[in-house]
């Protein structure tokens, strides 16, 4: 079965505006430092891995503990995987900062700052790079906790049928682009990130999603 037939036709306009909404579509230039956020997507510390060698900046901070998606895939931690990974594609240890403890978004960016601050490292703007649909929350997280540094996001560039092929599960995909889109709201309300611009368009995708039975990543 193609990843196109994976995702039900009926469903298909609200998945393909909720990957587009969470992707911030930023135009990526040079900043002081990239942050990789831990997860299940190795994708993540190859896009990483890519924009070190493009120059886009100097030093990278890989982030990020383990959760209950993620420990049988990377049982040393996400952030150790991805520097072995990173290692792997020929970015020098000397460039790679670890962060082995974040549990959630939040911890990833404020546990990678309280970092480079003990290395006496002293940062005007930084690289966010996450899952594709991740963007979004990571960029209000960090505007949020650390309103200081200007911030870009970036994705491992893929379309969301060969996201979806990579997954291996579009069921999966869809509830997981249906719970990072409930938190873009529910994490502003509740104080841990900015309020962000939530069209018509995202509040009538999600409901479909949620409508259709894709709830198990929502916070009830």
């Amino acid at each position: 079965m193609t990843a196109v037939a994976a995702i039900p036709t009926e469903l298909r306009g609200a998945v393909e505006v909720l990957w587009s909404y969470h992707d911030m579509h930023h135009d990526l230039g040079p900043t002081d430092v990239g942050v990789g956020l831990g997860s299940h997507d190795l994708g993540v510390a190859t896009c990483t891995a890519d924009l070190y060698h493009r120059a886009l900046f100097p030093r990278i901070v890989f982030t990020g503990a383990n959760a209950p998606t993620t420990v049988e895939r990377f049982p040393r931690g996400e952030a150790v995987h991805y520097r072995e990974h990173a290692l792997t594609l020929d970015v020098p240890d000397s460039a790679i900062l670890v962060e082995p403890t974040a549990r959630n978004t939040g911890e990833n960016i404020t546990r990678t700052r309280d970092l480079l601050a003990a290395h006496g490292l002293t940062l005007t703007s930084i690289t966010l790079i996450s899952r594709p649909y991740q963007q979004r929350r990571a960029y209000a997280t960090c505007r949020k906790l650390w309103p200081e540094v200007t911030v870009q996001c970036a994705s491992h560039p893929m379309s969301l049928d060969d996201y979806v092929t990579g997954i291996g599960d579009a069921h999966r995909v869809m509830a997981m682009l249906a719970g990072d889109t409930q938190r873009i709201w529910l994490y502003a309300d509740r104080g841990f990130a900015i309020a962000q611009p939530v069209p018509d368009d995202v509040h009538h995708a999600y409901r479909d999603l949620v409508n259709a039975g894709h709830t198990s990543r929502l916070i009830t």
